[in-house]
């Protein structure tokens, strides 16, 4: 299980995250939704040691992630998609793909895990040769999933994987998420399309001005008239 303990961020004098707690459980999808500058990205770049300023813990099984160096939560299990793709645009897919799984010393199985994530997003394997700043926006998001798992983590953060996309490629994206998770990957999923996160997460968080003001499960909050009135359009 992941779990945040206490949670406090900083940057410079603003306290972005104001000591939450939550926790992942393993093969769970749990999702924290709210609004622009609630906390939702601060949160998952603290958990990948992307954020220096912190303070309280964030436990993995046994060992508390806060002081690690990215590398080593990464080799650990935990991986972050992040929000905007951020692939290399000037290399192949291949190439991108590869890179993810730049911890790693076991040929076979990075050919298994490559030829996994192929079978998950098959028009990746079909411009496995182009360049990744020539892909859609929708493939570009799925490459960056796929680079993700490159690494084989246990968790996989995903930050705003919907950002951006036709309303057929956002449901192709949460179709994946799925999957994954169907196929024994732990999610934590930071999204504003509060109504899709809500459908597939099994517990899901509210966050407002770094603080969580509720929480539950996924289908309960879509249906509580609080979470309707904020996110979800009354």
């Amino acid at each position: 299980m992941l779990e945040i303990r206490d949670l406090h961020v900083h940057y410079g004098g603003i306290h972005a995250i104001k000591g939450i707690s939550l926790q992942v459980p393993r093969g769970k999808i749990v999702t924290l939704i709210g609004a622009n500058g609630a906390g939702k990205s601060s949160t998952l770049r603290s958990v990948a040691g992307l954020v220096k300023d912190r303070k309280g813990q964030i436990r993995w099984g046994e060992a508390d992630l806060i002081g690690w160096t990215p590398e080593r939560i990464v080799r650990a299990g935990v991986a972050l998609c992040p929000e905007g793709r951020r692939i290399f645009p000037q290399l192949t897919v291949q190439e991108n793909l590869m890179l993810g799984a730049y911890i790693r010393c076991d040929v076979p199985g990075i050919q298994t895990t490559l030829d996994w994530v192929y079978e998950l997003f098959p028009r990746l394997k079909e411009r496995s040769w182009q360049k990744g700043g020539t892909l859609s926006g929708g493939e570009q998001q799925m490459l960056a999933l796929g680079r993700a798992l490159m690494s084989k983590p246990d968790v996989i953060m995903m930050d705003e994987p919907s950002l951006g996309l036709a309303p057929l490629l956002v449901k192709e994206v949460f179709d994946i998420i799925e999957t994954i998770n169907g196929q024994g990957k732990t999610v934590l999923l930071v999204e504003q399309n509060a109504f899709a996160a809500l459908k597939v997460a099994h517990y899901a968080y509210v966050l407002e001005v770094g603080q969580i003001v509720l929480e539950g499960p996924g289908r309960q909050l879509l249906d509580d008239p609080r979470v309707k009135e904020a996110y979800l359009g009354g």
